[in-house]
């Protein structure tokens, strides 16, 4: 009965699941920026083996399951969500950097980069496609907070590879240029996100039911910008840096500027969803996509204001890192209670 159960979570396994690894990675750096290694230790070894996990179960749904993953690709509410196997593969390895495992981080960067060219390309294109000709809605009809999914993946790779870039050798010339080329895509595709997403909130509208987690990672792909520039900014000994390090530096802070703006517009909304309409609060997969954003302005904050020498900024970042702290131990422990139910719960 268990693996049977087993097979059915696998079947419906969303494919934002990812976003828990990119959530815990980022919260276990945040948490080490602050002196609180032991902690961060063990949310780092969480996020290895939720990783692990999620990789084998997601390898399980691609050879068992293909028509459901075909689906999923081409689903607009649930396509962009394959951009978390990306952005959890980097933010995993930008962890292990820290943790000095950079031969285990470089093997996740080239996993992480090679999902990003094939999905960058794939994921979009099917889902704008979606509907042409028959009677469903259109992709972009369809364009949630996922969406932005798509530009934390290009800032994922520009910031384990500028983590990784200082110590490479000979390679560093080349992961400066990844680095720097994927923090360019990454900008560019966060304002189409905005343009198509913004657009269907205005053309179509929200309802309190369609404003999902997922909305959240608005502001999450506005901070892992400003992380990825702070990066780029700090690598040394590639000419290409040279060139962009003004630019890198300003718009990290320009990405905190409109990140901070986005906190207060996306609780209230969360407020208006929950409180005002009463749309219950229940687990959902998706809950990761709003942990990881509190935890990633959280980090970005904190090394934006200390590599700036703006302490106001750093102490912000700090503050705020509690309420992501809270915030992931309560969705951790929610999703530990559906899985029992879901799997392990017995029979009646």
């Amino acid at each position: 009965m268990t693996v049977q159960r087993l097979r059915g979570v696998v079947c419906d396994l969303p494919p934002v699941y990812f976003a828990l690894v990119m959530a815990t990675g980022t919260l276990s750096m945040a948490l080490h920026e602050v002196g609180l290694d032991g902690v961060s230790v063990v949310l780092l070894i969480i996020d290895a083996l939720a990783y692990a996990a999620l990789a084998v179960l997601t390898v399980w749904r691609l050879v068992s399951f293909r028509s459901r993953v075909a689906e999923d690709v081409r689903d607009p509410t649930r396509g962009f969500g394959f951009f978390t196997i990306v952005a959890g593969s980097n933010v995993l390895a930008s962890r292990l950097v820290v943790a000095g495992f950079d031969g285990v981080a470089y093997a996740l960067l080239v996993v992480g980069t090679a999902a990003w060219l094939v999905l960058g390309y794939l994921v979009p294109w099917l889902v704008l496609v979606r509907g042409q000709g028959d009677t469903e809605a259109s992709g972009f009809q369809r364009a949630d907070g996922s969406w932005f999914v798509w530009a934390v993946a290009s800032q994922s790779v520009a910031v384990a590879a500028a983590m990784l870039q200082p110590e490479a050798g000979e390679a560093s010339h080349l992961l400066a240029l990844l680095a720097l080329v994927a923090w360019a895509v990454g900008c560019f595709l966060y304002a189409a996100a905005v343009v198509l997403v913004g657009l269907k909130v205005v053309l179509y509208g929200v309802t309190p039911e369609g404003f999902t987690p997922t909305y959240w990672v608005t502001m999450g792909a506005a901070s892992i910008t400003i992380l990825a520039g702070v990066h780029l900014a700090a690598m040394r000994g590639a000419s290409v840096i040279a060139v962009m390090h003004g630019l890198t530096t300003a718009a990290s802070v320009m990405f905190w500027a409109f990140a901070t703006w986005l906190l207060p517009v996306l609780v209230a909304a969360g407020w208006w969803r929950h409180v005002v309409h009463r749309v219950p609060l229940a687990y959902e997969p998706a809950l990761w996509t709003m942990v990881f954003p509190l935890a990633m302005y959280a980090l970005a904050s904190m090394t934006l204001g200390e590599s700036d020498g703006l302490a106001w900024i750093t102490r912000l970042g700090k503050a705020e890192l509690w309420l992501a702290a809270v915030v992931w131990a309560v969705t951790f422990g929610a999703m530990c209670h559906h899985l029992y139910g879901r799997i392990l719960r017995p029979a009646r």
